[in-house]
């Protein structure tokens, strides 16, 4: 039998993530046969799975998504039907963290950081905890922060996807797993999960709050610049829609190429700059504007309030 999956604090990154595991697996046909669970409000455990496929025990078998409030579960419940039925069970528990934990045997901690050392405070969290592999991808809150509020047995690890892994194009990097017996397995769980919604890179804790700027905050920076291209369009004539389609649908072609060919963005840069030609005289304006600078800060900024995050709340 595959593993149970807690989501505690399933907001927007905690959907994206099920979401995509879930859409990843029904694509590929993994879980044909499993039926989803109907939501039932304080209650988790609600669903019988039927006529289970045989199971992975490094895929997931059962979500427990979980949720404060009664509207937050109605939200969820049409958000996730579309997979119910095609794949793994899912049950949305409201105000009941500690008993979806105890059923669960990996723990995704989604909530905003300065809301972990409560949630992970409730009584009866630390023996929940124990044992289990607790992947928290909060911004700035340190492993070893973490792991004084759990159970000395809890497998802590950090990841830092962000919110493009919803479409399966997302971008994640996880911290190295503790040494156990279950290591292997555990690795496999967490490559399963992260890569069937996008990439998977594992990179040393001290690197996590650049991660969080670079990539994390990353769709908001490229998004205004998506914006930018296509209000220049509209400028010139362009019809919104076309423009946004254009801007959006050239900036997906361009990283493709980076990704792909592993190029550096200097050679396609180059590429596209002819001599006396239009690309160069808008770079120039570009470089007018102090373009590349600004946005480097941006990171900086952004990296900075990242390593602030995890001291609030404690």
């Amino acid at each position: 039998m595959g593993y149970t999956a807690c989501v505690l604090g399933c907001g927007t990154m905690g959907v994206a993530i099920t979401s995509g595991v879930l859409a990843s697996l029904q694509s590929r046909g993994t879980l044909s046969g499993v039926s989803a669970a109907k939501w039932e409000s304080h209650t988790p455990g609600t669903s019988t799975p039927a006529n289970e496929p045989e199971a992975d025990p490094s895929l997931p078998h059962r979500f427990l998504v979980c949720v404060k409030r009664d509207e937050s579960a109605r939200n969820l419940l049409n958000t996730f039907a579309p997979f119910f039925g095609l794949g793994p069970s899912v049950d949305i528990v409201v105000a009941n963290n500690v008993s979806a934990t105890k059923e669960a045997d990996v723990v995704l901690l989604c909530c905003k950081p300065h809301q972990a050392h409560a949630i992970l405070s409730e009584p009866g969290m630390t023996e929940a905890l124990k044992g289990k592999l607790l992947i928290s991808i909060l911004a700035g809150v340190t492993i070893s922060q973490i792991s004084g509020w759990v159970h000395s047995e809890t497998k802590v690890i950090r990841a830092m996807p962000n919110t493009p892994c919803k479409i399966r194009e997302g971008m994640t990097v996880v911290t190295t797993l503790p040494e156990s017996d279950s290591v292997e397995l555990d690795r496999s769980i967490i490559l399963k999960i992260f890569s069937s919604i996008g990439r998977c890179r594992f990179l040393d804790e001290k690197h996590f709050d650049a991660c969080t700027a670079v990539s994390g905050s990353g769709p908001a920076f490229a998004c205004i610049f998506l914006e930018a291209i296509a209000d220049g369009g509209v400028m010139m004539g362009l019809p919104r829609a076309e423009a946004l389609e254009l801007a959006a649908q050239t900036l997906q072609g361009a990283a493709r190429m980076v990704l792909q060919s592993n190029s550096h963005p200097a050679q396609i840069k180059d590429a596209v700059t002819t001599p006396g030609g239009c690309t160069i005289a808008g770079l120039l304006a570009l470089e007018d504007g102090r373009v590349r600078s600004t946005i480097a800060r941006a990171i900086q900024v952004a990296t900075e309030r990242a390593s602030e995050l995890g001291q609030q709340g404690k």
